[in-house]
């Protein structure tokens, strides 16, 4: 399926357009969601970490379980809900004023984010055409050129650092995530598919496809070195000035909407996708020695080196994202997209989990030899993925057609 800059009038478009306006309000988020917390609301970096591994805990269910809904309801209407919820939690941000009232708000925000993820998922396979897989690479890089405008937005409060220029910052999230659900108004309503007879949860039956969740959720924690470690790296342990934060981010942002799409063609089967978790797992172990490396650098050589780290670290982010697409979509059924997503998402919610207090334990309080267990722990955990893949696929292969309900 070919895709042009804009995809033509239809639901294709309209779900890009929902999807920008929502990511600019990521993109504040991921460049300057942890300095928020930590400069503007004064929490101490640990606490933050431990609330976000809490708030992660928190989301991993509910994924499943909206995933579900959406599978057997008009998954439209369940994504705007989500939508709304992120939203208003997210306005929450501006009212707390210690660490359990942070864990109350980000808890819900990441909680309707990951149910997000898994309701949109039935709408992807409804219109995506013939390989939703390829929609999604190209939704990931209009991901991106909202990212890269919410990083500039957030550059600018994290240079201005006052408590006036952060709260601005929250305020904007909030209304881009209630805006980008204005578009879902006029997408087609999406008639679910018949369920299938049998077990109602049945991806979580599945243990291959587990086993491929568990090992994604692993390498997924790559998604917050450039949004947790790095700024704490960056504004504790090098010289490197303020703005190398946004730099970095939108340098990741700028080369995922250049080259995800492109990147995810060759992917076209569980095998070329399982390779692609494999390359990332060297990519990424190469740009965590690069990151170590920026501790005893002058200023001006540590930004450049950390720009070179953010580039390679983003190769490995493309093919573990294209990856994940082709083996989370080509191992699912049809009939239960929104489950396996919502199931392929726990991934990412271990991430969410785990991700935060890890990194800031390894690479901020061990400091440079927790940027090498890091990069090892990706590496192993690409070198491992085929051999999950060539099970689940031998699984999917072997399944019987089921009998549909009735």
């Amino acid at each position: 399926m070919a895709l042009s800059l804009l995809p033509a009038p239809g639901p294709q478009r309209l779900l890009a357009l929902s999807n920008f306006v929502f990511t600019v309000g990521s993109g504040m988020y991921l460049t300057a969601g942890v300095l928020y917390f930590t400069e503007a609301v004064a929490l101490p970096a640990a606490q933050v970490g431990v609330g976000l591994g809490v708030a992660g805990v928190l989301a991993l269910a509910l994924g499943v379980a909206v995933g579900h809904l959406a599978d057997r309801r008009d998954a439209r209407k369940v994504y705007a809900a989500t939508l709304g919820a992120q939203a208003a939690a997210t306005a929450g941000f501006l009212v707390v004023d210690g660490f359990w009232a942070f864990v109350v708000v980000v808890s819900a925000a990441t909680a309707a984010k990951a149910a997000g993820v898994a309701a949109r998922s039935p709408m992807i396979r409804r219109f995506g055409g013939d390989r939703p897989q390829q929609f999604r690479a190209y939704l990931r890089a209009v991901t991106n050129v909202g990212v890269s405008f919410g990083a500039l937005l957030a550059g600018w409060a994290v240079q201005t650092g006052t408590h006036t220029a952060y709260d601005l910052m929250a305020a904007g999230m909030a209304v881009a995530t209630a805006g980008s659900a204005v578009f879902l108004a006029f997408v087609p309503r999406v008639q679910p598919l018949p369920a299938a007879a049998g077990p109602r949860w049945l991806a979580l039956r599945d243990g291959p496809y587990l086993l491929l969740t568990g090992l994604d959720g692993i390498m997924a924690i790559q998604f917050k070195v450039l949004t947790v470690a790095m700024p704490l790296w960056v504004l504790g342990a090098t010289r490197a000035p303020h703005w190398t934060i946004a730099a970095t981010m939108l340098t990741c942002t700028l080369i995922v909407v250049a080259f995800q799409v492109r990147a995810s063609r060759g992917i076209d089967s569980p095998t070329a996708g399982a390779a692609a978790y494999r390359r990332a797992g060297v990519a990424f172990l190469a740009a965590c020695a690069l990151i170590s490396l920026t501790a005893k650098l002058p200023g001006w050589a540590a930004a450049v080196m950390l720009v070179a780290a953010a580039v390679v670290h983003t190769v490995g982010e493309l093919w573990h994202a294209a990856g994940g697409f082709e083996l989370s979509f080509a191992l699912a059924p049809d009939w239960a997209t929104g489950q396996y997503l919502g199931v392929f998402g726990l991934g990412a919610g271990i991430a969410e989990a785990v991700g935060p207090g890890l990194l800031i334990w390894l690479c901020i309080t061990w400091g440079r030899p927790g940027w090498y267990v890091v990069g090892a722990l990706f590496l192993v955990t690409g070198l491992v993925m085929p051999a999950a893949v060539r099970l689940a696929h031998r699984k999917a292969a072997t399944a019987t057609e089921p009998v549909m309900a009735v």
